[in-house]
């Protein structure tokens, strides 16, 4: 079982919902405090000297494909949802920086008054150097999600590991919202998960992981210390790998 063993990372891409930045009922779009928590906890793993990435998504300001469903033209609406990226990036940029976590955003959609470019050297050398790099902006073209950049990044660092962070603790047979007797897997392989049809990634995200070998970790940002104990290797969630794990 894999509660029975730690995970081995030393280089990951965490991808945080931008959704989760905001309270239940708030009506702000970022959540100060919600985000001081996130960042102490990042902050935590960075300490004990793991190269950290992060991606996040622009949901609590603007989706893209669901303002394409109501006319809007899809392009133009997914080019607002990398711009929300980049406000949330910025967020977390601030108050990392405030724990005393030395960060760097870097964005696909060139803006020299706030971020950095992506180049991909400078955002490994960045990360040698033991500075936290979020990657803002999606990938820069639209029709691609935030799961997608959280994979392609990964790839292009050489990461351990992709860290899905979502309101759910780990990836289940059927919707557990839907079936109470819903069973989670503590590990997957690849093969598994598209031989069962499991919802881990969107379709592209989930190929660029098993073509280029990237473990994926789903697990629930909502318990308390999982997103530190998922940075560190500690088994939360679920794993999937290109390997069966005994």
């Amino acid at each position: 079982m894999i509660g029975q063993a730690r995970r081995d990372f030393q280089r990951v891409v965490l991808k945080l919902s931008g959704e989760a930045l905001r309270s239940n009922g708030s009506q702000d779009n970022i959540s100060p405090e919600i985000v001081e928590a996130m960042a102490g906890q990042i902050k935590q793993a960075h300490q004990a000297g793991l190269e950290i990435a992060l991606v996040v998504g622009g949901g609590n300001f603007w989706r893209g494909a669901a303002a394409s469903n109501r006319g809007m033209e899809r392009a133009t609406a997914d080019y607002m949802g990398m711009l929300a990226t980049v406000m949330n990036s910025l967020a977390l940029q601030s108050m990392l920086e405030a724990l005393d976590v030395p960060t760097r955003v870097q964005s696909a959609i060139e803006m020299k008054n706030v971020a950095e470019p992506f180049i991909r050297r400078v955002a490994i050398r960045h990360l040698e150097l033991g500075r936290v790099v979020i990657f803002a902006a999606g990938t820069g073209n639209p029709f691609f999600s935030t799961d997608t950049t959280a994979a392609l990044r990964a790839s292009e660092i050489a990461a351990d590991a992709v860290l899905k962070a979502t309101k759910v603790d780990g990836v289940y047979d059927s919707d557990p919202a839907q079936n109470p007797d819903a069973t989670r897997y503590d590990t997957l392989t690849f093969h598994e998960a598209l031989t069962r049809q499991l919802k881990v990634m969107d379709a592209t995200a989930f190929s660029l992981c098993m073509e280029n070998d990237m473990p994926i970790v789903v697990f629930n940002m909502t318990e308390p210390d999982n997103i530190r104990k998922a940075l560190a290797g500690e088994p939360v969630g679920t794993l999937v790998t290109r390997d069966a794990v005994d």
